[in-house]
């Protein structure tokens, strides 16, 4: 019977993980403002390995559109800078040898439409992931009660608060979502 509620809790958990995820996403679009996020979990090839870009360098936003990425070892500025061109973020990087700027430009209104397309995407694929943890969830409540681990009225109890757990989190995800349009939109 423990190991139920032990499958929900895990069930639970993923869940906060697939809205974490989602957040962490839209911090990778680009808005108006420069935000050290947009380019953090980018790969960089240095010294054979590939990195996250966070890992190798520091970045600074000093300005609202101006990001500042300050390699640990200056030997790492190219392959920083290629990396850059390489990703889909749209932002061609300047260097001086020592450190890289990114100068953040306004969006266009079609880019902007274009932007809050991909988060709306992003946010269904959540979603979507939400809906297949539940389907795992209520299984294995189907399966506890078939196997007699628990009652009928256990089992529709456990039904029940595993879908408002679930509305809940869609809920919580529309609304990240209504933020992220509202910041996109925003000249």
């Amino acid at each position: 019977m423990a190991d139920i509620y032990g499958q929900i809790k895990e069930v639970e958990k993923r869940m906060e993980k697939t809205e974490e995820a989602l957040l962490q996403q839209f911090g990778g679009l680009r808005t108006g403002k420069a935000s050290p996020a947009l380019v953090e979990g980018i790969s960089v090839e240095y010294y054979g390995t590939q990195s996250r870009l966070r890992d190798i360098a520091s970045i600074t936003a000093p300005e609202p559109r101006l990001l500042l990425i300050q390699p640990w070892d200056a030997t790492a500025v190219k392959a920083i800078e290629k990396a850059l061109l390489n990703s889909n973020i749209g932002i061609t990087p300047m260097t001086d040898g020592k450190s890289i700027k990114l100068p953040i430009p306004e969006l266009s209104e079609e880019r902007r439409g274009q932007l809050a397309k991909q988060a709306k995407a992003m946010t269904e694929d959540a979603k979507v992931a939400l809906r297949n943890l539940r389907r795992e969830a209520n299984d294995a409540v189907k399966k506890a009660q078939k196997n007699s681990e628990i009652t009928e009225d256990e089992q529709k109890k456990l039904l029940d608060d595993i879908q408002k757990k679930l509305d809940a989190k869609i809920v919580k995800l529309d609304a990240m979502l209504a933020d992220k349009n509202k910041e996109l939109m925003t000249v």
